[in-house]
């Protein structure tokens, strides 16, 4: 079960100028001994293995090493495999040598942009999808716990990871079925904020969040149905990429999932990881229900970050009156105010026509309802018994009772419905099939600038509060949902601080297909400064 959340225990965040601290002892930072890798994103740490710096042996050994220190008090890796992760990183480490040791190495010198690999780069899995054969898989449920039900095969997306030769340290805390925005389940308790281990790191990516942001890996696996990449990466400080529907396959154990709502992607430090780990993800598999546009031949999403942009038509919304609080219309006016010294053209109050319309959450009630009862129908028929009330969460159980309770021709009312609310919110954008910025005109926009959450970082057990949880989740999580329903790529940017000094993000939604054109403004945004230092986050005794 989980580790005991602990409350006596602070965080401070370290920004570059304030350099590490050290021990009286040897002069070495104190958190790191061994291995002494500060925390760093994956394109650096690659960089490292080519240049012989370390190789992923050293890597591995630095990130088992603080998950080992600093997972107690974030419970953010449920699911540790140190022996496997280490032999694979073993495995890696070799395969580097042999490329630093060939003839072609040593005439081409340092990697350009365009041959850096993630072999052998730390990572973790969220324990929702993305299946791992052998591996434990609860998905954030009690009956999977109490059956120690494990992974029967490896998923598309895990097989292309793989592929990739990055190595999983493990799989991480999530909500139930995901099905909410912060990670407190009741099978393996909260996973705290690495900024601050009284507050949400939001979900349900959480545990995979809490381990980026505290430097135990660069990256990790989330999935998003509903803000669950977003909302983690703005309550920690993260980049987190929604891509497009279609974007990443869910092969071979879903294709129509929740509607179609749902889609994975990873959580990172740096927007040049956001792009390299989608072109490791973003290949389809055969009898994919959806795909989505495909880059030009030769293209890679990594192509975006020094790709030049001409002047944009971004809107800009913050809902209207009382939709968000002050520090979350902060946060989305500076990232405006950048923008338009970048050479934009930002409109205020400009949101496509029924963007924030009560209908919407109505008919995804539906479909997510109808999907909840379908899940668990298949779970007992899986394990060859009935689900009770016993085995899932209220919430959870509540929604499947809905679901259950609904004739079929409501669902497909619905999702007729949501259809034609997609058609009428995609005129709002003048995109090409390229997901290339649109021709200088009027007729359409480029981006559309919101914030993540209507409000600051909520304390551990707000949403989870069954009384008044579900309002709350409503009322923070205005913002997400738009993109699961329309399909539509969306990046969350940590861009400020809250006045307790914790990351609020805003995010950048595109047309379909547009997650060049996101990654591109992004990395943008990151040259011009845009985004707050994650730097070190540091145990240390609460005053």
């Amino acid at each position: 079960m989980g580790r005991p959340h602990a409350s006596g225990v602070g965080w401070k965040r370290l920004t570059p100028s304030a350099g590490p601290e050290t021990s009286e002892s040897d002069g070495m930072p104190a958190e790191l001994h061994s291995a002494d890798l500060r925390p760093v994103d994956a394109t650096a740490l690659a960089q490292a293995f080519a240049s012989g710096e370390t190789n992923p042996a050293e890597a591995m050994q630095s990130a088992l090493e603080r998950m080992e220190r600093l997972n107690p008090a974030l419970n953010a890796i449920i699911h540790p495999r140190p022996e496997r992760a280490l032999a694979e990183a073993a495995e890696a480490a070799a395969r580097w040598e042999n490329r630093r040791s060939s003839p072609r190495a040593s005439q081409q010198g340092v990697p350009s942009p365009h041959d850096i690999t993630f072999d052998g780069i730390p990572m973790a899995i969220k324990d929702l999808g993305c299946e791992q054969a052998g591996e434990f898989h609860h998905a954030g449920a009690r009956f999977l716990v109490e059956l120690g039900w494990r992974g029967s095969l490896d998923s598309h997306l895990y097989r292309l990871l793989r592929a990739a030769g990055m190595v999983s340290v493990g799989r991480t805390n999530t909500p139930e079925f995901g099905t909410t925005i912060t990670t407190e389940p009741v099978a393996y308790g909260p996973t705290a904020n690495p900024w601050d281990l009284t507050r949400s790191p939001g979900g349900s990516s959480g545990g995979s969040a809490a381990a980026v942001a505290a430097g135990i890996v660069p990256v990790a696996h989330g999935n998003d149905g509903g803000g669950s990449i977003r909302v983690p990466a703005a309550a920690c400080g993260l980049v987190g990429l929604k891509p497009s529907r279609g974007r990443v396959s869910t092969a071979p154990r879903l294709g129509e999932h929740r509607g179609g709502f749902a889609v994975d992607g990873m959580l990172t430090r740096s927007v040049r990881d956001a792009a390299r780990c989608l072109d490791i993800i973003s290949h389809p598999a055969p009898g994919d229900p959806y795909v989505a546009p495909p880059l030009r031949p030769g293209e890679s999403f990594a192509d975006a970050l020094s790709a030049p942009l001409p002047p944009l038509r971004i809107a800009m919304s913050t809902g209207g009156p009382g939709r968000a609080t002050a520090p979350a219309r902060h946060a989305v006016e500076l990232a405006a105010s950048l923008l338009a010294e970048l050479g934009h053209r930002i409109e205020p109050d400009a949101a496509p026509d029924g963007w924030y319309s009560p209908d919407l959450a109505d008919h995804t009630i539906v479909v997510r309802t109808v999907a909840m009862s379908a899940e668990l129908a298949g779970w007992a028929e899986r394990l060859g018994r009935p689900m009770t009330a016993d085995d899932i969460e209220p919430a959870n159980w509540w929604s499947a009772e809905l679901g259950r309770s609904l004739p079929a021709s409501a669902y497909v009312e619905s999702l007729a419905e949501l259809a034609g609310w997609r058609r009428r919110v995609m005129s709002f954008w003048k995109m090409n099939a390229a997901g290339q910025p649109s021709t200088p005109d009027t007729s359409g926009y480029d981006l559309l600038l919101t914030p993540v959450l209507a409000d600051v970082t909520p304390p551990l057990g707000c949403l989870a509060d069954p009384a008044d949880g579900a309002r709350r989740i409503a009322e923070l999580a205005t913002f997400v949902n738009q993109a699961n329903v329309s399909g539509q790529p969306a990046i969350a940017l940590p861009v400020a601080f809250d006045p307790a000094g914790l990351p609020l993000g805003v995010q950048l939604h595109a047309a379909h297909g547009g997650e060049h054109l996101l990654l591109a403004v992004a990395q943008h945004i990151t040259d011009a400064g845009g985004l707050i230092p994650l730097g070190d986050l540091l145990p240390r005794e609460s005053p």
